[in-house]
């Protein structure tokens, strides 16, 4: 059976690379291609994929946030993040958003496929420098995970200090997630008094450290 393969990354160099690597397998097949998130939750059903690439730092709707949201959606649909970053809370706020797998973007395109076969069998797969990271926490009894966006901030919060941190208004932020202009205005307040941070400059350059986004305004 052909395992159907939905690529979302917003940097075409690395799609058009794992797109010919992938369609050269007889079992798999890259069925869609999109640069956000928000459209890779439609996508991922107009295309029937059975698995996901899904970059965590993309504009509009982050890796993370699309991937809770075809977990609830779609939940046979196995996601596997793709992300530059290796620290131990990147990796636990994607499992946690309900991705099977979690690569480092470096890793070479047979490691892409050994993960692809990875999560169709039912199983977890992370790359080894990431695997590291995880089983040292385990053996610290999962303690002193490093406060970050996937552990301060709720959902909604996190949606919009990355639209905040990519120069949109507090209009557009609200006509975007179709909420009023006084809750993002609460939502924003409530984002500077948890992280202390009270400038958008200071909020571009956390959302940017934190991988909610790539670009700031």
């Amino acid at each position: 059976m052909t395992t159907r393969v939905l690529l979302v990354d917003d940097h075409a160099i690395f799609t058009d690379g794992l797109r010919v690597r992938l369609n050269a397998e007889d079992d798999l097949e890259v069925v869609g291609e999109t640069r956000d998130g928000r459209d890779a939750v439609r996508d991922v059903a107009d295309t029937k994929a059975n698995v996901v690439f899904m970059d965590i730092s993309m504009p509009g709707m982050n890796g993370i946030e699309a991937t809770r949201e075809i977990a609830a959606q779609r939940p046979g649909v196995k996601v596997i993040c793709l992300s530059m970053h290796s620290e131990r809370q990147f990796v636990q706020a994607a499992l946690e958003a309900g991705a099977s797998g979690y690569l480092l973007k470096d890793c070479a395109p047979a490691e892409a496929i050994r993960a692809i076969r990875a999560v169709i069998a039912g199983q977890v797969y992370l790359s080894p420098a990431v695997a590291g990271t995880v089983v040292e926490a385990m053996k610290n009894g999962g303690s002193g995970a490093d406060a970050s966006a996937f552990t301060v901030l709720t959902d909604r919060e996190r949606s919009v200090l990355q639209l905040i941190a990519e120069g949109n208004s507090t209009r557009a932020i609200a006509e975007r997630l179709h909420l009023s202009i006084k809750t993002i205005g609460t939502h924003r307040e409530h984002i500077m008094h948890k992280l202390d941070i009270h400038s958008v400059a200071g909020l571009t350059k956390y959302a940017i450290r934190e991988g909610l986004t790539t670009t700031g305004a």
